[in-house]
């Protein structure tokens, strides 16, 4: 069993920035990032491949973040730019220990981090 856990959330004003972390106590293939705000269902954020050759973006964040990964680290990064309080929830890391790929669907998944939350002030 593979443990995610999750830093780097917090406060900020709209327009700023921060990096989100996702450690991971084992090896695992696929990676993603989705969220959940209050009232809301969870949703994809960003993902990416082993490699790190292959991303995908939610299109509401496209030119804002940045996904990416350290395999030697067994780390992945949220690079969040431009935060808009639309951006606000709880941010959840997710791997697969089977999937390759860029992968959007939740199902794919099979480790999810605890959360950190992410707010924007308007």
């Amino acid at each position: 069993q593979v443990q995610l856990v999750e830093s780097g959330g917090g406060l900020v004003q709209a327009g700023g920035s921060l990096r989100l972390s996702c450690a991971a106590s084992g090896g695992t293939l696929s990676s993603g990032w989705f969220r959940q705000a209050p009232g809301k269902e969870r949703e994809f954020v960003a993902a990416i491949s082993w490699s790190g050759i292959s991303t995908e973006y939610e299109d509401s964040v496209k030119g804002r973040f940045t996904i990416s990964r350290d395999n030697a680290k067994k780390a992945v990064y949220l690079q969040m730019n431009s935060l808009k309080p639309e951006d606000t929830a709880v941010y959840y890391c997710a791997a697969s220990r089977t999937y390759d790929g860029a992968r959007r669907r939740a199902n794919f998944y099979h480790y999810w981090g605890q959360g950190t939350q992410v707010t924007v002030s308007s």
